[in-house]
């Protein structure tokens, strides 16, 4: 029998959470550590590390000192900033992109490019420099036009414009805010999901789709954050729909990555949208989101640890199998978020049989957890079909008592 696997980490959100716990879980681990990780992982039996995700020095050290088998990276900052390069040139075994590939994230024009470089559908695009050119460039866009900015944002850094005066604003303030780049975009129409697929060079495997909610208010309104919530599995969304996914967008997808000599190892994050020409890329991401990993890893009966113990030594992957449940979960946010989350006394969380709360921005002890950022936690039930687990999380979520605090009470509806 071979030796359990010690596994690194790195991040310290919801997304991390969700990922430790479901390595946690596996018979072929012994031990997981999550760097810098976050206080509420103390309720899943998770090693934290007091080393900042960024400093890439300090994890390299640590994963030689205690012989780690392998590093899982969570972060896209973390990933732009070349942990692998660095991993890799110094004999470690890590599963991400390497800097190369991490730009199909770190700049939106560099993913566009790609795309239309290896034919995979996407909306009609244009890049500018500067605000006088990019605002000269809006006669060639209809309303509404979406607004990118070119670097990493966070999944903020889009604005969807419905008039050309707010279209300027924006323009001129994501200029002044720093941007040096700036991506004007038509507008798709249509239902969006989110696929996650495991790539091992040649090989790849797709994670279970889920549905994420974008926009901070019930309805899908008010501006983009993070993720409000999300589900899985969707159930109106056909098989010859998602086929069509497969062969349309992440077909050309890895074919250019192999053509491209990208040596991608890692989750692609490929955002859809379903038009009437056919699903086309919204966007990419070099890692896995949240908040549908928290959603997508507990549908999968596969064993995470082993999927991506046999990407990083290029085996064979296992085939990604999934369960009969249905799982759904909700984020609670500090008042204020996405601009300016205020800081808030969590106090102690009652326990719940039906729901799993994976905590994301959070300090201190358990029975008086502060929160660190806008996204504080998500509750999540997995139950024998969506609406039972839409009607367990909000019943969870209704009875908290925790002030300056809110979530959208429509998550999953689109399904419903």
């Amino acid at each position: 029998m071979k030796n359990k696997l010690s596994i690194l980490v790195v991040g310290s959100g919801g997304r991390e959470f969700a990922v430790a716990k479901k390595f946690k879980e596996s018979p072929s681990v012994k031990e997981v550590y999550c760097a810098p990780g976050n206080s509420g992982m103390q309720t899943i039996g998770i090693t934290t590390v007091a080393i900042n995700e960024m400093d890439l020095d300090g994890l390299l050290g640590f994963v030689k000192e205690n012989k780690i088998d392998w590093t899982f990276v969570g972060p896209e900052n973390v990933l732009c900033a070349g942990i692998v390069d660095k991993f890799e040139k110094n004999g470690q075994k890590i599963f991400g992109p390497n800097q190369r590939a991490a730009q199909l994230e770190g700049s939106k024009n560099y993913a566009l490019q790609f795309m239309d470089n290896y034919h995979v559908p996407t909306a009609r695009h244009e890049a500018f420099e500067n605000p006088e050119d990019c605002i000269t460039g809006l006669k060639d866009f209809s309303y509404p036009v979406v607004i990118k900015e070119d670097g990493l944002a966070g999944g903020k850094g889009v604005t969807i414009a419905s008039d050309e005066a707010t279209a300027k604003v924006t323009i001129k303030d994501m200029f002044a805010g720093g941007q040096s780049k700036i991506v004007l975009e038509e507008c798709l129409v249509g239902p969006e999901y989110s696929m996650f697929v495991v790539i091992s060079e040649d090989q790849y495997r797709i994670l279970p789709i889920a549905q994420d909610h974008k926009r901070v208010g019930d309805g899908d309104t008010g501006p983009n954050t993070g993720g409000m919530g999300s589900y899985c599995p969707i159930p109106q969304l056909s098989e010859s729909d998602r086929q069509r996914m497969i062969e349309e967008i992440v077909e050309p997808t890895i074919k250019g990555l192999i053509q491209g000599k990208y040596h991608y190892h890692g989750v692609l994050y490929i955002g859809l949208m379903m038009t009437d020409l056919g699903p086309k890329v919204i966007e990419y991401n070099v890692r896995l989101g949240d908040p549908e990993t928290e959603v997508v890893l507990p549908k999968m009966s596969t064993d995470f640890a082993d999927l991506i113990d046999a990407a990083v030594n290029e085996r064979e992957m296992p085939e990604v199998k999934e369960n009969k449940q249905a799982i759904l979960g909700v984020v609670l946010c500090a008042e204020g978020y996405p601009k300016n989350p205020v800081k808030i006394n969590l106090g102690k969380l009652p326990a719940s049989d039906k729901v799993d709360i994976d905590y994301a921005n959070v300090m201190g002890k358990l029975d008086n957890l502060q929160s660190t950022g806008g996204r504080i936690l998500m509750a999540i039930s997995e139950a024998d079909d969506l609406r039972t687990a839409q009607a367990n999380v909000y019943e969870y979520l209704d009875q908290l008592d925790i002030p300056h605090t809110f979530y959208r009470h429509d998550i999953g509806n689109k399904a419903l």
